[in-house]
């Protein structure tokens, strides 16, 4: 390949950019007021990601997210649950879609997958009474 940057990864899914800040700012933010200016930070960032980020750059920022929604999911910490279950559901879609991408993605990211299939059984079942929702 040419000295060209690979955008490959960028095609996957709008989803990531657009609905993860507001997720990953609900598990970090301990209060509300809290939670509206860590959502322009978590979009900041994001957007910075994406117009000058690699593949890599946004891979290591996905299994950050991972890693917070494993660590709500597990009790952990004091979370929004359904933050964290959104969380994990736009992640794994994403890499999911890895497998159509030429590259290591999909294998890179296949311990993650499974930790977030675990994640997203666990945050769908009712902590009070143990059914699905």
């Amino acid at each position: 390949m040419s000295g060209r940057r690979r955008l490959d990864w960028l095609g996957l899914t709008p989803e990531p950019e657009r609905e993860l800040p507001a997720a990953v700012a609900a598990l970090r933010a301990s209060a509300r007021t809290e939670r509206d200016e860590l959502t322009a930070v978590e979009r900041r960032r994001v957007e910075r990601l994406v117009l000058h980020g690699s593949r890599h750059g946004w891979l290591r920022y996905l299994a950050e997210v991972t890693e917070l929604v494993t660590t709500a999911a597990a009790g952990g910490v004091r979370a929004d649950r359904a933050a964290a279950l959104h969380a994990a559901e736009v992640v794994l879609d994403h890499h999911r879609m890895l497998i159509g991408l030429p590259g290591p993605g999909y294998d890179r990211t296949a311990q993650d997958r499974t930790a977030l299939e675990r994640a997203v059984l666990h945050l769908r079942t009712d902590p009070r009474t143990g059914n699905r929702r």
